[in-house]
């Protein structure tokens, strides 16, 4: 069956509608400041961090190359969708409930339980993306596409930003664990509200491509590398690129030891990143039309390496502002390359399979923030820093090769 545009202007703003109220509960759930400082609270240490963020962001991705060869076999992919994010809300009440009854228990027990639930949450998304992003790209039609990210960018980041100075104040209300419980629990109500989105979504293009076994599927994969250099590219940017969203769990970490912020400043943080991210998702969705996205990746890679040469300069927490906001336009012009590209390099037959295939990408976005916290333990964080801008400027020559041609 065609995608019709009536259908498609459903979908689109379906898709909105979970983009929405997703915006509301990042906030009370952020992986770059809420999460790392909730286990910091906990008793967690620079390693603890680096395999923290490792599954948040790089391993959870990384999951989906092994998730891919199911749902790639499925032609409707509805109701794994709503799997993924019903098991993302249960994960975060969850996690909720813990740490109210918390304090009895020792840190250890505590960072247990923490990536546990932290893990299941990371995981079941990294599952309900291989579906979103296999409908979103055969349920909404191509010349939407761009739109669809920049103007989601600007609602969602207009939620956030309202949301921002709730979750701030929740966060400053009540001492820990109270706070974080309340923090996690607002997020999965949010969260269950943007799940009726995706029950709103008229899914009536079948997905044709099919994989019979690990052997095809490994070939599949091979072949696709092989047969399209924009793919390798592709990962190659994801490879080094991708680390730059992986840096800000180290900030909070170099700011709690080195100026001992507490948590009005980390509230103050979220919103200087969010309000990075509001103003460069209004301007990208004014210009959606006129600017390829190599440019939004060059750029990226600039303000990226702007951000550690900043922080070794600061002698206080008071420009840490000016980092955080940074940050969250490096997180905005990073996040709509990223979907953007992997819909450009696919198409409504092997979508699922280039979304498992991407999370190969995040190989080094996996195991740096594990390094990361070695390094820093061992070395510091200057050579951390160090380490972190050569491997962001390799990432020049794959955005140079993709040649994006939108």
């Amino acid at each position: 069956m065609n995608l019709s545009k009536s259908v498609s202007k459903h979908n689109f703003y379906s898709f909105l509608m979970h983009a929405v109220f997703l915006a509301l509960a990042k906030n009370f759930m952020d992986v770059d400041t809420i999460i790392p400082s909730m286990l910091i609270e906990s008793g967690g240490s620079s390693i603890h961090i680096g395999v923290l963020t490792a599954i948040m962001l790089g391993g959870s991705s990384f999951t989906q190359l092994f998730f891919s060869p199911y749902l790639q076999n499925k032609n409707f992919k509805k109701k794994y969708l709503l799997l993924g994010i019903n098991s993302r809300i249960a994960s975060l009440a969850g996690l909720s409930l813990f740490l109210f009854f918390s304090l009895s228990l020792s840190s250890d027990a505590r960072i247990l339980f923490i990536f546990i639930l932290i893990t299941i949450f990371s995981f079941s998304g990294a599952f309900a993306n291989i579906s979103y992003t296999d409908i979103l790209g055969k349920s909404v039609l191509p010349d939407s596409r761009k739109s669809f990210f920049s103007i989601s960018q600007v609602l969602t980041g207009s939620g956030v930003l309202i949301s921002a100075f709730f979750a701030r104040r929740v966060l400053m209300s009540r001492q820990f664990p109270e706070n974080y419980t309340f923090m996690l629990l607002i997020a999965a109500v949010f969260l269950g509200l943007a799940s009726v989105g995706f029950w709103r979504i008229k899914e009536t293009v079948a997905s044709g491509y099919k994989i019979k076994g690990l052997k095809a599927f490994l070939d599949a994969i091979r072949w696709e590398i092989q047969s399209n250099s924009k793919l390798r590219y592709y990962l190659g940017f994801v490879n080094t690129l991708g680390i730059s969203v992986a840096i800000f769990p180290f900030l909070i970490l170099y700011a709690k030891e080195n100026f001992q912020v507490g948590s009005s400043e980390i509230g103050r943080f979220l919103i200087f990143k969010v309000t990075g991210v509001v103003v460069t998702g209004m301007l990208l969705f004014l210009i959606s039309k006129r600017i390829r996205y190599r440019y939004l990746l060059y750029s990226s890679v600039l303000l990226t390496l702007f951000i550690p040469l900043f922080v070794m300069a600061l002698n206080s927490s008071s420009g840490f502002f000016c980092v955080f906001i940074v940050g969250g336009i490096v997180y905005s012009l990073y996040s709509i390359s990223i979907n953007g590209v992997l819909l450009e390099v696919s198409d409504n037959q092997n979508r699922a399979l280039y979304t498992g295939i991407a999370g190969a990408g995040n190989i080094l976005p996996a195991l740096f923030p594990i390094s990361a916290g070695w390094i820093i333990k061992a070395y510091g964080f200057n050579t951390f820093f160090i380490i972190f801008m050569a491997v962001v400027t390799s990432s020049l020559f794959f955005i140079y090769k993709l040649h994006c041609t939108k």
